[in-house]
Order: structure tokens, then C-alpha cells, then sequence
């Protein structure tokens, strides 16, 4: 990202051509993502996956993933490139989750984050997510426990 202004930010459903820019975002932000494999087969053969994607003009610069089951919204992964984080996109792109998985019938959403993720667990608790309980060990690079934390969700959001 160039310059110092923030980027005008629009959003879309995520489809198999998508995939190589999604890995790439993946593998901007984690130290152990996801293979571009799991990418398309989340998107060819779960039935239940939404991925939502940020874009500045055509380039995908974030990415929210969820699996909706019944009236649950799992969050399964949000990443932004890092030029573009510090500009309010996790934010932007969680709220436009939020509200397009209500829409959709969801009434919950939950997700697991690191618990040494300073930044995601402020932008958590200020969409509304509450803390429900702490999974050992969660994350296979490290060992590190995951903070499990839902919130209810509203339509009007």
C-alpha cells in the first residue's frame, strides 16, 4: 500500500479463482497457514463455508472465513496483508461478516484466538465477543492455548 491514506475499502463472497490471492494473504499473516489446498476444498467441497474478502480496488488485501451450521457462524480465519493492517480492515471486515452471517440465519458467532493476540482480542471484545473458555494447546506450531470467545448476533448490525 502506498501513501498515507487509508484505502477505500469493498467487499465480496470469496470464488475458486481467488484462491492463489487468498493464500496469499494466509501466508502474509500466519506462521503456519493453511495450504492453498484447504483453500479449494473449502470451497468446493464444504457445503458450509462463507469466505468474505476485503478488497482495495482488485486486490485482496483480507479475508474472513466461516463455516455457517444451523444458526452458528464459526470463524475459521481473518487475516489482512500487513501494509494494509492499522487502517481499520479486521475491524470493517468483521462487522460486514457479522451482518452478512445474520442475514444468512446465523444467530452466533464464535471463534478461537491466540491468547498472546493483543490486537484481535481488543477488536473481539469491541465487536461484542464475550470470553467462553480457554482450549489447551490449540495451536500445533507452538502449543499455545486458544481463548474461545461468541458473541449473539443481530440482523441490524
Amino acid at each position: 500500500m502506498s501513501g498515507s491514506t487509508s484505502p477505500v475499502i469493498e467487499f465480496r463472497q470469496m470464488q475458486i479463482p481467488d484462491v492463489p490471492a487468498v493464500y496469499r494473504v494466509e501466508t502474509d499473516a500466519f506462521s503456519s497457514p493453511w495450504t492453498m489446498e484447504a483453500f479449494e476444498q473449502e470451497m468446493l467441497q464444504n457445503e458450509y463455508a462463507y469466505y468474505l474478502l476485503a478488497l482495495d480496488g482488485e486486490e485482496i488485501v483480507g479475508y474472513c472465513g466461516a463455516w455457517l451450521i444451523l444458526d452458528e457462524c464459526h470463524i475459521t480465519n481473518v487475516a489482512v496483508l500487513t501494509a494494509y493492517r492499522g487502517h481499520g480492515i479486521g475491524e470493517a471486515l468483521m462487522r460486514e461478516a457479522m451482518r452478512r452471517t445474520a442475514g444468512k440465519g446465523a444467530r452466533v458467532m464464535t471463534l478461537e484466538v491466540r491468547v498472546s493476540n493483543d490486537p484481535a482480542l481488543g477488536l473481539y471484545r469491541k465487536l461484542g465477543f464475550k470470553e467462553g473458555g480457554i482450549r489447551r494447546g490449540y495451536y500445533t506450531d507452538n502449543g499455545e492455548d486458544a481463548l474461545v470467545m461468541w458473541t449473539e448476533l443481530n440482523e441490524d448490525e
